[in-house]
């Protein structure tokens, strides 16, 4: 499904000459590519929806980088290149839970699993990416977790 969106976007991109959807949605469509041979040297299918969307979440994550790179270095051009990218990426993410949200669903996850201490941690955070692949930015859930097992 996911894969179809990104082809039907790259499309578009090209009937409307939009040059850096079209780099973007390309940059997206090797990566997945990559992956997808990498899987199947492993003996594994095709990536999932909810794989793609961790590697869109690592793509977001190397752009944020480099932005922030470019921004100290003074590249204002490579900055917004880098920010616009993130936009063009972000589009094909399903909406991010807040912060609220976040540590609303960790406390859950961490009562569900009847989690103890920062031993539990691991076990909370597999649970919680299994169940919300793309839809929350795990470094904020990893604080989350920490925080309320700390206790």
């Amino acid at each position: 499904m996911l894969r179809d969106d990104i082809n039907t976007g790259l499309k578009e991109a090209v009937k409307a000459q939009d040059k850096r959807r079209m780099s973007t949605l390309r940059l997206i469509n090797a990566a997945i590519k990559d992956r997808d041979i990498e899987a199947r040297g492993l003996g594994r299918d095709a990536l999932t929806d909810e794989e793609l969307l961790g590697l869109l979440q690592k793509m977001i994550k190397q752009r944020q980088e480099s932005f922030e790179i470019y921004e100290k270095a003074g590249r204002a051009d490579l900055a917004t290149q880098e920010r616009e990218e993130i936009a063009i990426i972000s589009s094909y993410l399903p909406k991010q839970m807040s912060e609220d949200e976040v540590r609303s669903v960790c406390a859950s996850v961490i009562q569900e699993m009847d989690a103890h201490g920062l031993k539990d941690m691991g076990k909370c955070m597999a649970a919680l990416k299994e169940r919300y692949a793309g839809k929350m930015d795990f470094a904020k859930a990893s604080a989350a977790v920490k925080g309320i097992l700390a206790r």
